[in-house]
């Protein structure tokens, strides 16, 4: 029987997890091996929008984005859902919708709306009382308990890191089934919220390149006590680095041939995508 996003969770190895921000760069990461995916709210801003991340999504986007990479990968996706989309009701909304769309789990935070991204200054929390009662809507809007809600905290930069402890001690309380203390600022904070709550309940932690937190292997953060290990931008800012030098060398050379080894060719992008199985599916249908 194959194992549940659920039940892997229960094992001790960090699941290292990559951003994704559309069904092709789900694809190339199923097919490298990863064993979860993470759906970034920002890098739906970054790439649809082109926009930062800064609220301007909408759980309609998020959910259209999220169906059309649970229909082309079967690798299980984490989900942002930022604020929810606003209160308790529109958390149940934005649960049941991303259900529907097939999240693994969904990723809820305490910030006032509209959101940004965790690890930009300015941010904002909503009183404990109102994103408890946030995560209890979510819980009961569910229809699987195979569909997980991940609780994150923003506080540690409004508030401070006791608070921030302290907050995700009474979103434990509500029953979710994981969580996630935002923008910690160095390994002595990472040790100190394992040994508080990694044998309680798994944890999330943040990689962002340049970000507040300290950029460490999964392998480390496993060792630390963390089960999810997140990298939800570099996907983004690598596409974006190489985007820049293509651009760069076809508007200098009015030609790709200079940057031709760094591309894959017709065929080759045909096989990633799986054009010769899908055109003899399509055989099979001809009358």
């Amino acid at each position: 029987m194959k194992t549940t996003f659920k039940q892997r969770l229960q094992q001790p190895s960090a699941i290292l997890t990559p951003g994704i921000y559309d069904a092709f760069t789900a694809l190339i990461a199923e097919q490298t091996g990863f064993e979860a995916l993470y759906l970034s709210g920002a890098s739906i801003a970054y790439t649809r929008l082109g926009r930062s991340d800064i609220g301007l999504t909408t759980a309609t986007e998020v959910a259209d984005t999220l169906a059309r990479i649970t229909e082309r990968v079967s690798t299980p996706v984490i989900v942002d859902a930022d604020t929810g989309f606003g209160n308790a009701l529109n958390t149940q909304r934005t649960v049941r919708a991303f259900e529907r769309a097939g999240a693994a789990m969904i990723q809820l935070e305490d910030q006032t709306f509209p959101k940004r991204c965790g690890h930009l200054d300015g941010k904002g929390v909503v009183p404990v009382g109102e994103m408890r009662g946030k995560l209890r809507a979510a819980l009961d809007a569910r229809s699987s308990d195979q569909t997980l809600i991940l609780a994150r905290t923003d506080a540690v930069a409004v508030e401070g890191f006791e608070a921030a402890l302290d907050r995700a001690e009474a979103y434990l309380e509500c029953g979710v089934d994981a969580l996630f203390i935002e923008a910690v600022r160095s390994r002595e904070q990472m040790d100190i919220v394992c040994a508080r709550f990694a044998d309680r309940i798994p944890l999330l932690a943040n990689m962002v390149e340049g970000g507040k937190t300290p950029v460490q292997s999964s392998d480390v953060l496993g060792e630390i006590g963390y089960r999810i290990v997140i990298f939800p931008g570099g996907t983004a800012r690598a596409v974006a680095h190489t985007l820049r030098g293509y651009y760069s060398s076809l508007h200098t050379h009015r030609s790709t041939a200079p940057f031709k080894d760094a591309m894959l060719d017709f065929d080759q992008l045909n096989e990633l995508i799986g054009t010769p199985e899908l055109l003899a599916l399509g055989q099979q249908y001809e009358g």
